[in-house]
């Protein structure tokens, strides 16, 4: 059996990528793509933590697939803003998206 640590530095090394990629990207596809690295390490730990204190019930597994379900709406509804955007101003640099300034 693995020990739950392991399962938690592998989480946190996934999430310390995710806020690395959405701090140093410039790309907003990848951006999209940081924050759901940084989900898929939340569903490790709340899995993990569900295996290892409370196995008996569902809890663990019912908030990963809440969480999975954000994931979804939020990959959809940004891969729409990016897209609109990109038609309107023809770039997906994080940097050039300007539009709420004056």
């Amino acid at each position: 059996m693995i020990p739950l640590h392991w399962y938690l530095l592998v989480a946190a090394g996934m999430f310390a990528l995710g806020i690395y990629g959405v701090l140093a990207r410039r790309n907003a596809v990848a951006i999209l793509m940081s924050i759901e690295l940084m989900l898929n390490a939340v569903n490790i730990n709340l899995v993990a933590f569900w295996r290892y204190m409370a196995p008996e019930a569902l809890n663990g597994q019912m908030f990963a697939i809440l969480v999975f379900a954000v994931a979804a709406a939020e990959a959809a509804v940004g891969l729409a803003l990016i897209i609109s955007i990109y038609r309107n101003r023809e770039t997906v640099v994080a940097e050039d998206i300007n539009l709420l300034k004056w």
